[in-house]
């Protein structure tokens, strides 16, 4: 069973059978959403996931994150219908939620970023695992992504990445471009309003790591480089052991359009990984 910590390739690539599609798919592996088929208890989970995680994130996310919630009426009781949801969605930064019945092909599901379309699974979790799932559901998808598409530069900077992902398949480097997306958009902490806050949705899907990654001692929270993020491996079985804090949200694309990510891939060739336990005497810890 996959959990909260399950890295990119598992959780938006590796799927089961890679080689076609499942049963009721099309060719890019998505399916209607069947919003009317959702059960009352379905709307019912994710009301009760929401909720709980409003209180959780109180003060912690970046206000984009809060703003998103509002403008794309997530919050709004319910699982909410993918058509509605793109209509506002696409009018601000031209992104479409696309519905997959589960795990997708990385090269798919990067192909889907390059064209602004981001894959959400049309299930939600049973009130059962609330804390632990097999693949990422609706809730991780939608309220832990979502949001931040609604805010150019975060939503430039998934196309770019859907863009690096494919480029980064053909040259063997894929693992580069996923340690990126793993720091960032799944685990991406930055600075706002003199304090640090969380963007990346799996923290932001996420009960415990939710007040993990701001309050306890264990973790390491480095200056964001971008050379050591695409050098960091990642933890799959705990919450992690180290974050990279971005100066601001903005810096989110910044980052990746003052340096040549493909060939700084190509630069580390060779070069050892870190594990993402140890601090280096170049690291710089995060104000």
């Amino acid at each position: 069973m996959l959990n909260e910590t399950t890295p990119i390739a598992e959780r938006h690539g590796a799927a089961r059978d890679p080689s076609h599609p499942p049963p009721g798919a099309a060719a890019d592996w998505t399916v209607p959403q069947e919003w009317e088929a959702l059960t009352e208890e379905e709307h019912g989970v994710w009301d009760l996931l929401f909720e709980r995680q409003q209180k959780a994130l109180a003060g912690r996310a970046v206000r984009a994150f809060e703003e998103g919630l509002d403008v794309l009426r997530i919050d709004h009781p319910g699982i909410p219908e993918f058509g509605e949801l793109n209509a506002r969605l696409g009018a601000r930064t031209g992104w479409t939620v696309v519905a997959v019945p589960g795990l997708v092909p990385e090269d798919v599901f990067f192909r889907h970023l390059s064209r602004r379309h981001f894959p959400a699974g049309n299930f939600i979790r049973k009130r059962s695992q609330l804390d632990y799932l097999e693949e990422p559901d609706v809730f991780h998808d939608v309220f832990g992504h979502v949001p931040l598409l609604a805010q150019p530069d975060v939503a430039d900077f998934m196309q770019k990445l859907g863009e690096l992902g494919l480029a980064a398949m053909k040259m063997g480097a894929l693992k580069r471009i996923a340690r990126l997306y793993w720091y960032t958009v799944e685990f991406g902490l930055a600075r706002e309003g003199g304090r640090t806050c969380i963007y990346g949705a799996g923290i932001l899907s996420s009960f415990g790591e939710s007040r993990f990654a701001l309050e306890s001692p264990e973790p390491h929270r480095l200056a964001f480089d971008l050379r050591r993020v695409l050098r960091t491996d990642y933890r799959t079985d705990s919450f992690q052991k180290s974050y990279f804090v971005m100066p601001s949200l903005a810096d989110v694309l910044r980052v990746i359009e003052r340096e040549d990510v493909l060939a700084l891939c190509r630069e580390l060739e060779g070069v050892p990984d870190i594990d993402p336990a140890t601090v280096g005497e170049a690291d710089r810890l995060a104000a």
